[in-house]
């Protein structure tokens, strides 16, 4: 059932960078990277991009919610991941560094990282759409013809894409991905993909959100026996990292609305940026309602506030 709490007020300007001096950092899109020897710090600012961009402006706690709505699922699903503890006072950081990242950082273990962006569909939208609308297909799968925009699809289905380090990832068949990682582990991360989706997908619906596409990380650890094993790792079912629709405004033919970025998206379109220069600043209204929608979708999916 879905329900609606009250949003908490904005707080103070978004967290854009981490600083810890002292440690090795890679700076992604979203996530400050701290290299800690035998594990990572993931730290999720409040940073957000559009169309392979970087906005100036960031969305105050997003980083907060990301990481505690990953959280969620990581213990919600029971799938092995890379998560050692979201607990910043467990972690072998200075007292002042744990205040800036409560809330907002992970410490998990190394991997080597499959280098294949692992999407599930259970919809047609998206970069998926606009293929099926040119050739009938997704990611080379041949889907009936006559489905319309946002359609519910027959069963969900495997879509992966190249990792770009940096640009736009690029939709590719299962056959590349097989060319790319060898047969054996593309069909396991196939399978491992959809099954996830689908608990994730299931538990969503009940509380009021479809979760229409998605997209995993896996890595491949070796553990003390010596067997190699393959884990969830990154961010799992969020508002970045997923496309959440309102079960209630559902109505197949168009687009939907969003409890994602898709809002941000839209805003970007409006006022004709050309997306090869700078971004614009995101207007104040925009910024809250941003923060809104991915407070109302950790509430709705969790039953609880975030710690912020």
């Amino acid at each position: 059932m879905r329900t609606t709490q009250l949003l908490n007020p904005m707080p103070l300007p978004a967290t854009l960078e981490t600083h810890l001096p002292s440690l090795p950092l890679r700076r992604g899109k979203v996530r400050d990277v701290y290299d800690l020897g035998e594990t990572l710090l993931l730290v999720a600012t409040d940073r957000i991009s559009a169309f392979d961009w970087v906005l100036p402006n960031g969305i105050p706690d997003k980083g907060k919610i990301l990481t505690q709505l990953s959280q969620f699922w990581f213990e919600q699903l029971d799938v092995p991941h890379h998560v050692i503890t979201c607990d910043v006072e467990a972690m072998p950081l200075a007292a002042a560094d744990r205040r800036q990242l409560a809330g907002r950082a992970m410490l998990v273990r190394k991997t080597q990282v499959v280098p294949i962006e692992c999407v599930a569909r259970g919809y047609l939208s998206g970069s998926g759409w606009k293929e099926y609308l040119r050739q009938g297909t997704v990611c080379d799968l041949t889907l009936p013809a006559g489905l319309r925009e946002s359609d519910r699809l027959s069963g969900p289905i495997f879509t992966p894409a190249t990792k770009a380090t940096s640009g736009h990832d690029e939709n590719i068949s299962f056959e590349a991905v097989c060319g790319a990682v060898g047969a054996e582990l593309a069909a396991e991360l196939r399978r491992r993909t959809l099954e996830v989706y689908r608990r994730g997908a299931d538990y969503a619906v009940e509380r009021g959100i479809i979760i229409a596409d998605t997209k995993f990380e896996w890595g491949i650890v070796r553990e003390p026996a010596g067997e190699r094993r393959l884990i969830l790792i990154d961010e799992v079912f969020t508002p970045d990292s997923s496309r959440f629709w309102p079960a209630d405004q559902y109505r197949p033919g168009r687009g939907q609305a969003s409890f994602d970025k898709q809002f941000v998206r839209d805003w970007l379109e409006s006022v004709g940026w050309d997306k090869q220069s700078p971004p614009p600043r995101l207007p104040d209204e925009v910024v809250e309602r941003t923060r809104e929608k991915y407070l109302e979708a950790y509430q709705i999916l969790t039953g609880r506030q975030p710690e912020l």
